[in-house]
């Protein structure tokens, strides 16, 4: 009886809801209304529909659903099953509904690797040298250019690494580290928006090789616990994935970058041994958000040695419905959820399944229920509704960076994405944290959705996770697309915390064979998220104009060069 019951939709306006102001203009985000045939159509959202998706995808017949493997062959065929029976266009390669991911595997060969550091005396004297040790003091990122990676440079100090001089600070404004290592705390200045940290957090490889640096190494803040190498060795052993090109071409590599290395909190200590300034001095002015950078009386010997792979390819499964409008059909709003998991892993309480029930056949269902409901309006939406189920996110978001890298409609015509991943329903839904929408005209749609949903628009609660950058929609932004990431707020209409739920799911189910359907999900809610995938996606692709990033938005204005809007200019 329980699948009887209709989502009940709440029409109260929420003061939070109405509308946004543009940080540069103050002018309101207008709130788009929601035709009648929408309404209609997303109060037949079923949930028993979303349970039945996930009873499959998430069940031991498909072994974690790992890329290669033949339970993301059978979580593939299923989806397809769907998209014929819905009616998609295939719009994969060759008239298929895949696109095949071609990855390289790398992982580092610790017996032939090595570390070895030399200190100079302030007046010049080269002290003798010293060997670190692999696994403690120091653990290597693979290198997907070659084999063998050798370097030898003196090293400067950075602070966090972070060129940010839109959000005045920037580490290497008074310093040239051309053919240098350079050696910097991971994190970011907390004076930085929650998103914009986590980027600057994210991309230090990449600037460090804009500015010609020939290596990078990280450790933590002595307060970060969880970023140091003694908590992440296991994980950091692992093997590492890239997607790769048409010219065979790894992605997003840096290979100028011939170390790249993570120290242990002791380690990185006496790198400071006679420099200008101590560590804790280093350590206080980056708590206080000062721009740093001076050199390391030390220099660096560091040998990589890589074992690289390209037997993986993974396949992303890409289904359309057309748009009705002769013109506006040609463009896509994407909506994009992750079917890959983690697979067959060591056992944890007798199981060794690791069944991605949560992370994330829930997004992949709800998604597809979304799908349903696009296809019970008397028309199709102006613009065209493309669903992609992508591969390779657990290993670094690879497939949804390939797809929107190398998308099968024209780049320039994709005007938005939708991205589920854990939305989290374990409660009922009462408010919900749109990522992305502070950032885009996309706030009119989320904010109409939310109203008509009756869900209040929340704040993140849990900035230090660093959501913003972990799912598939940060593809979409890279190529300068907005997009919208949906999650579950904190608010559970009982004497629940949402936000210790949250945290304490992530401490002790995520990414563990314990993320099956034993869980206590709350399938009603599931059903809302259905019905705000629906609404933002559908009043998106019904707009007279395509999303735009907010006036001097930080990530409009970053990834400015990839936008498809600066590329449709004029048209």
């Amino acid at each position: 009886m329980k699948y009887l019951l209709i989502i009940l939709v709440c029409v109260t306006p929420f003061s939070k809801t109405l509308a946004q102001p543009n940080p540069k203009t103050s002018a309101p985000t207008p709130v788009p209304a929601i035709p009648a045939d929408a309404q209609k159509v997303a109060k037949a959202v079923q949930p028993a529909a979303v349970e039945a998706h996930m009873q499959y995808l998430a069940d031991d017949k498909l072994e974690g659903r790992k890329p290669g493997t033949r339970g993301y062959e059978l979580a593939a065929q299923y989806v397809e099953k769907q998209f014929r029976t819905l009616g998609f266009t295939p719009m994969g390669q060759g008239g298929t509904y895949r696109q095949k991911v071609p990855l390289r595997r790398a992982i580092v060969r610790e017996a032939g690797s090595s570390m070895m550091l030399t200190r100079q005396s302030s007046d010049g004297v080269v002290g003798a040298s010293e060997r670190m040790t692999y696994g403690k003091n120091y653990i290597f990122s693979p290198q997907f250019s070659q084999a063998t990676s050798q370097v030898s440079a003196p090293v400067v100090f950075v602070g966090f690494g972070v060129s940010a001089p839109e959000l005045g600070y920037d580490d290497y404004a008074n310093i040239n580290v051309q053919g240098k290592i350079v050696a910097c705390f991971n994190g970011a200045p907390t004076s930085f928006p929650s998103n914009q940290r986590a980027y600057s957090n994210s991309s230090k490889q990449e600037v460090a090789a804009k500015h010609g640096a020939v290596g990078i190494i990280t450790f933590s803040l002595p307060t970060d616990m969880f970023a140091r190498i003694e908590s992440n060795a296991p994980r950091n052993r692992q093997a590492t994935y890239r997607w790769v090109d048409s010219k065979g071409q790894v992605q997003r590599t840096f290979p100028t970058l011939k170390v790249i290395a993570s120290l242990g909190d002791s380690t990185a200590r006496t790198l400071f041994a006679g420099a200008s300034k101590p560590f804790d001095d280093a350590r206080i002015a980056a708590s206080k958000n000062q721009p740093q950078a001076f050199p390391l009386n030390l220099s660096i010997q560091a040998t990589t040695q890589t074992e690289l792979n390209d037997d993986l390819v993974g396949e992303n499964l890409v289904g359309l419905l057309p748009g009705s409008d002769p013109a506006l059909k040609n463009e896509y709003v994407v909506y994009v959820s992750h079917l890959d998991h983690l697979g067959i892993t060591k056992p944890v309480k007798g199981d060794s399944i690791n069944n991605g029930a949560h992370d994330n056949a829930s997004g992949v269902a709800i998604n597809l229920e979304a799908a349903r409901l696009f296809t019970l309006l008397p028309k199709a939406p102006r613009r065209s509704i493309l669903f992609v189920a992508v591969t390779a996110e657990e290993m670094g978001l690879l497939g949804s960076d390939y797809f929107a890298s190398n998308p099968t409609v024209p780049k320039e015509n994709i005007v938005a994405n939708l991205c589920l991943d854990m939305p989290f329903f374990f409660h009922p839904l009462l408010d919900i944290v749109p990522y992305g929408v502070e950032h885009s005209s996309m706030a009119g749609a989320v904010r109409a959705a939310a109203q008509f949903v009756g869900v209040e628009i929340a704040k993140d609660p849990i900035p230090e996770q660093s959501v913003f950058m972990r799912s598939d929609h940060f593809s979409f932004v890279r190529q300068g697309i907005p997009a919208i990431y949906v999650k579950s707020g904190s608010t559970t209409g009982d004497s629940r915390d949402g936000t210790k739920l949250n945290l304490a799911w992530r401490a002790t189910t995520y990414h563990t064979p314990q993320d099956d359907m034993n869980q206590p999900f709350d399938w009603n809610a599931a059903g809302r998220h259905v019905q705000l995938q629906f609404l933002i996606g559908y009043l998106t692709a019904q707009a007279d104009s395509r999303p735009v990033w907010n006036d001097g938005d930080f990530f409009g204005t970053k990834f400015k060069e990839a936008s498809p809007a600066e590329t449709n200019k004029g048209r």
